[in-house]
């Protein structure tokens, strides 16, 4: 990530012309499109499934920074540009845990639809159970 801080240029999106990534693109390469993509849906659901169920005012405006932050800093232009298209849209919602979760899943949803992906149920189960609690059978520990 120090490349990115550095004002490297963004990561280029995926396109018909650049292949997608193979898993065996090696670990110690800074990220592609995909790996950027997956980690920041990553740390953005998890955030979400443990805001709190009735923010403060402070909490609701530091997501709100956070998310609005995100289209100005996100190293791939493509991505940035669309999630402030969808932003200005789709306005986040941070009145809640369940109304950010759902919020951030609709956008995430949206592109998985472009990409030609599942779309995943946007309940507060199986968010939580994605992101927060993981499945009843114990098999994340």
């Amino acid at each position: 990530m120090a490349a990115l801080a550095s004002g490297a240029p963004r990561v280029a999106p995926t396109t018909p012309a650049t292949p997608a990534p193979t898993p065996e693109y090696p670990e110690h390469c800074p990220p592609d499109v995909e790996r950027l993509g997956r980690s920041t849906w990553t740390f953005l659901h998890t955030t979400a499934a443990y805001f709190p169920d009735r923010p403060s005012p402070t909490q609701r405006a530091n997501m709100l920074m956070l998310l609005r932050a995100l289209p100005t800093l996100y190293p791939c232009g493509h991505c940035a540009d669309h999630l402030g298209s969808e932003m200005a849209t789709h306005p986040p919602d941070v009145s809640s845990r369940a109304a950010l979760s759902r919020w951030l899943c609709e956008r995430h949803n949206e592109v998985n639809e472009r990409l030609g992906k599942e779309r995943f149920d946007c309940g507060l189960r199986s968010l939580d159970e994605r992101w927060k609690d993981g499945p009843n059978d114990g098999s994340c520990g």
